[in-house]
């Protein structure tokens, strides 16, 4: 089997609401589909939703690599080989990590589908039977917060992220009137995205927090500042999760090596998909790290992906791949049972992508052959 063509779609997912989160807010989601078909007329599709905050790629700039740099070099090349297929996108560009994620899940999409498998079976098999879904909550003054929590709680929500980071005296009020309005028996976690800047602010924060029952903070400090987080996780009781601290492998290492969280954001749009989500994972796991698969708000085939990496993993405690609830027209069907998601046994990633709403959304696409 051999990659045949592969079509570039760059296009805009509708928001049901702005998302916002400390450092933009989208009024949609900017994603790029690629659709690969083989010599042997099956076909696969991936996603890259960049972010140029994370990996410093932005949609226009993922579309070229796909459609100038990666698609070209990948016509040909046998899609079942991840190895070669991931050693020959690192020979021709260095990082790029969305686009690269692209391409790896359109490979196991559509090995998948040749073998009749769901992709989870092409990582070592299915381990967890479900997962919680936990709604996110954007950035919003706390009373909207709080309304929006309880909101959420009364159609079956258990858990709750919570989106802060634009001042911390503020956020700190957010997260108090979230807790007081749901209750101690509601799952929260609080996702700085690195607005909290430093060690010493975030001690501050948390200090005030002692009593609100957090089940985790994610990345209140800058993405390459490890060495903070290695100083907040001593200082204080509450689980700590690096996010965007973490892209690839160096990181990883360094992370293991100061022992510097208690839990990890795998996402696929930072490390390049799923094969290195899985060296990452297997990684954390020698190390006794818990690990997360989230997101960056993709569609129902980078959601999807996500979730199957989550699924086939112990080590993967939570998901956080809601994408396709926030969006008011999706191109794909993956369903969501509140407050679970169960995957089905579907080949491949057990999506069906409706073509007229990829092509109704689509700006602007391409075919490299």
């Amino acid at each position: 089997m051999k990659i045949k063509e592969i079509d570039i779609y760059a296009i805009h997912l509708p928001l049901h609401e702005p998302f916002i989160i400390s450092y933009a807010s989208f009024d949609y989601m900017p994603s790029i589909i690629v659709k690969i078909t083989t010599d042997t007329g099956h076909i696969g599709y991936g996603e890259a939703v960049a972010d140029e905050h994370v990996t410093g790629e932005s949609w226009e700039s993922t579309y070229a690599v796909l459609k100038n740099t990666l698609g070209p070099k990948l016509i040909g090349m046998n899609p079942a080989q991840m190895e070669k297929i991931h050693a020959t996108m690192d020979a021709e560009i260095y990082g790029v990590p969305a686009a690269k994620a692209a391409m790896d899940i359109a490979c196991y999409d559509v090995i998948g589908k040749a073998l009749g498998v769901p992709v989870y079976d092409l990582l070592g098999g299915r381990f967890h039977d479900e997962f919680p879904v936990t709604h996110v909550l954007s950035i919003a003054t706390p009373e909207h917060m709080a309304d929006e929590a309880a909101q959420r709680v009364a159609e079956g929500y258990r858990s709750l992220k919570m989106k802060v980071g634009k001042n911390v005296w503020d956020d700190v009020e957010r997260i108090k009137a979230v807790r007081e309005r749901v209750g101690e028996t509601i799952a929260i976690r609080v996702d700085v995205n690195q607005g909290w800047v430093n060690s010493s602010t975030t001690l501050q924060a948390l200090k005030k927090l002692e009593d609100y029952s957090l089940d985790w903070l994610e990345q209140p400090v800058k993405a390459d500042d490890i060495d903070a987080m290695v100083e907040i996780k001593s200082k204080t009781s509450v689980p700590m999760m690096i996010d965007e601290g973490l892209r690839g492998f160096r990181e990883m290492r360094e992370i293991i090596a100061k022992r510097a969280t208690d839990k990890v954001n795998i996402k696929l749009m930072k490390c390049g998909g799923i094969y290195p989500a899985m060296k990452l994972a297997h990684m954390a796991e020698m190390a006794g790290i818990e690990c997360q698969v989230g997101s960056m708000v993709e569609s129902s085939i980078g959601s999807a992906a996500g979730f199957h990496v989550a699924f086939s993993k112990k080590i993967m405690t939570s998901v956080e791949l809601t994408g396709p609830l926030k969006f008011s027209e999706d191109i794909g069907d993956l369903k969501y049972d509140i407050p679970f998601i169960r995957l089905t046994e579907k080949a491949g990633l057990g999506v069906t992508v409706n073509e007229d709403i990829l092509n109704k959304l689509t700006v602007f696409s391409e075919k490299v052959v």
